[in-house]
C-alpha cells in the first residue's frame, strides 16, 4: 500500500480520469467493484468527479459529450515537474501534441499527447492536486503499460521523453519491457503484442482476490471492452484557466 503525500518523480504515473456517457451508471458500476465514492467538483469543472477510496482521491471521472464516441477507457498521466518541457521533448522524439500545457485551475497542468505508435498519454503537473493519493492498494491503480505492435518506436520515444531504462523482461515468448525510473523502480511496461489493432496505454487495478472482483464486476454489468481510439483526457477545456503565467 502507498499513500502519496507528494508530487511523484517525472514519468510516474500519476493520475487516471474517465470520460464515459453514462456518469451514473458508470459511478454505480465502480462504487459496487472497488467500494469509491465520488464527489461532484461542480459546474466550474463540467460537474468532473473525484472518485474516493477511504476518503483519498484516487481517480476521476466526468460525462464524455461526444455523442459520436464508441470505446472507453482510464487516460493514464505521466508526472511532469515540467509540462511544457517535456512537451517539446514529446515532439522532438517524434510524439504529437494533443492539447498543449493549460492550468486546471489552482490544481495543477495538464497536457495530452500521443506517442509515435499513436497511444495517447496525459501529463500532469500537480501543485494543490498531486494525483492519486493511494495506489498499490485493493481498489486503486497498481500498474499501467503500453500495448502495441510497434514497441521498438514506443520503447524509444519513451526513453527520450521520460529519461526511463529499459529492462526485458524474460521467459516465455512474449514482447515486454519494463519502464524504469532513474532511481531504478519501475512504473510500467510496454508489451508488444503483433495482433493489437490500435496502441493504448492499459491500466490494472489492485484487487484482494481476482476471482471475487470478476464476479462482482459481472453483478455490476461488466462487458468486454472494444478496442478503439480513447478520448484526450476528461478534463474539459472550460475547466483549463490559466490563473498564472509560470509553469
Amino acid at each position: 500500500m502507498t499513500h502519496v503525500t507528494s508530487n511523484a518523480p517525472t514519468g510516474t504515473p500519476n493520475w487516471l480520469d474517465l470520460g464515459i456517457p453514462d456518469l451514473e451508471r458508470a459511478k454505480e458500476f465502480y462504487g459496487a467493484l472497488f467500494g469509491w465514492d465520488f464527489q461532484d467538483f461542480g459546474p466550474e469543472t463540467g460537474h468532473y468527479h473525484g472518485c474516493f477510496l477511504d476518503g483519498r482521491m484516487v481517480a476521476g471521472m466526468m460525462r464524455n459529450p461526444d455523442e459520436s464516441a464508441a470505446a472507453f477507457w482510464w487516460n493514464v498521466f505521466l508526472a511532469t515537474d515540467d509540462a511544457d518541457g517535456t512537451l517539446e521533448r514529446v515532439a522532438d522524439a517524434g510524439g504529437t501534441v494533443l492539447m498543449p500545457a493549460d492550468d486546471v485551475m489552482e490544481l495543477g497542468r495538464m497536457a495530452m499527447a500521443a506517442d509515435p505508435v499513436g497511444a495517447p498519454f496525459g501529463l500532469w503537473q500537480g501543485r494543490s492536486h498531486i494525483g492519486s493519493q493511494t495506489v498499490n492498494e485493493p481498489g486503486s491503480f497498481t500498474w499501467n503499460e503500453l500495448v502495441t505492435a510497434r514497441p521498438k518506436p514506443a520503447r524509444d520515444f519513451y526513453t527520450a521523453v521520460f529519461g526511463y531504462t529499459l529492462e526485458a523482461v524474460p521467459g516465455g515468448e512474449i514482447d515486454y519491457t519494463a519502464l524504469l525510473r532513474p532511481d531504478g523502480r519501475a512504473v510500467g511496461g510496454i508489451h508488444g503484442e503483433p495482433d493489437a489493432v490500435a496502441s493504448s496505454w492499459l491500466t490494472y487495478f489492485e484487487v484482494e482476490d481476482a476471482d471475487a472482483a470478476v464476479g462482482r464486476a459481472r453483478d455490476a454489468g461488466a462487458r468486454r471492452p472494444r478496442r478503439g481510439t480513447p478520448r484526450t483526457g476528461a478534463w474539459p477545456r472550460s475547466a483549463t484557466r490559466s490563473t498564472s503565467s509560470s509553469g
